[in-house]
């Protein structure tokens, strides 16, 4: 029996968050996934969560339990055998995981910038203006390039922090391209090139994961892989664990494809934006032990000050 025949006999359950942008990433996977089996989309049916990190909204997701408030209740069925895979913005997916779970698929990244909300440039906010945000990297990127400015907290999807942003509860705001993208806001703002500010570790790639025991699903989640995408979520993957950064690290790294291999730059800050250290490598795409040493040679750089908020450090 083809493997085409086997998923059109097939059906799967595809478990997400609830929050409009994890439904819109949720329905372009199953897209995905119908067009490369040649299936009808009903075959995969989406089963979606309130995510504890979509409950909580007046905190910054660092100080009530970091990433896993997005994944646990989907890490839950995935265990229970509720659903049979899991979609998950790659940011929003911690460093390490359960043996149990294993990424089956990574999705063509999307554009990996962030938007401005407010100003045309960082340059162009006002002096004093107050920016919000809950991202520690967004927060230390615009204190050290603006020391003037002030951080207040911003969560929640991006009509929430578009609203508060509208009734004034700050001047501007950040939020990412390829999330406006996938809600079809695609005129909203102002992108920041890539090079000057340094995105989120994983940032704009969907990552779908599955239990690493049911070969079944994950030959069916191989046909949607996209390898020059897994190649650089992975990359970023493997520096975050190897700088032991948490929600409290304000990491940003830039990855592009050269040839048969990744250039990475990497910036690490303290919080406050008072002190940056970057570092540059290249190496294979398959190569762990490159992000690694970048992260070591970025953590022997740092100040205590910006390395105590790193784990690895300690390594």
């Amino acid at each position: 029996m083809s493997t085409q025949t086997s998923a059109a006999q097939t059906r799967y359950r595809l478990g997400t968050r609830r929050s409009p942008l994890a439904m819109a990433q949720a329905e372009e996977a199953r897209a995905r996934l119908a067009s490369a089996h040649g299936i009808d989309p009903a075959h995969i049916e989406i089963i979606a969560v309130t995510a504890s990190g979509d409950r909580i909204q007046d905190r910054a997701l660092a100080e009530i339990g970091g990433k896993a408030l997005w994944t646990k209740e989907l890490d839950a069925w995935l265990a229970e055998g509720e659903i049979d895979f899991a979609v998950h913005s790659a940011k929003d997916v911690e460093t390490l995981r359960p043996e149990a779970f294993t990424i089956g698929a990574v999705l063509e990244r999307e554009d990996v910038r962030d938007v401005l909300i407010g100003a045309q440039s960082i340059a162009a906010l006002p002096v004093g203006a107050v920016v919000g945000t809950s991202a520690p990297r967004r927060a230390a990127q615009l204190l050290h390039a603006r020391p003037d400015c002030r951080v207040v907290t911003f969560r929640g999807n991006v009509a929430t922090r578009l609203a508060k942003l509208a009734a004034g509860e700050a001047q501007a705001t950040f939020l990412a391209a390829a999330g406006l993208k996938r809600l079809g806001e695609t005129g909203t703002g102002h992108p920041l090139d890539a090079e000057d500010w340094l995105p989120a570790p994983a940032q704009a790639a969907i990552l779908i994961e599955c239990r690493a025991s049911d070969d079944r699903t994950r030959t069916f989640l191989a046909a949607v892989d996209h390898a020059p995408s897994r190649a650089s979520v992975r990359a970023e993957r493997a520096l975050l664990e190897g700088l032991g950064g948490n929600c409290h690290s304000p990491i940003a790294v830039l990855t592009r494809h050269e040839d048969a291999g990744l250039h990475m730059r990497a910036a690490i800050y303290a919080p406050d934006g008072s002190e940056r250290v970057e570092a540059e490598a290249r190496f294979a795409q398959d190569d762990t032990v490159g992000p690694a040493r970048l992260a070591a040679q970025l953590l022997a750089k740092a100040s205590p000050r910006v390395a105590l908020h790193f784990a690895g450090a300690a390594a």
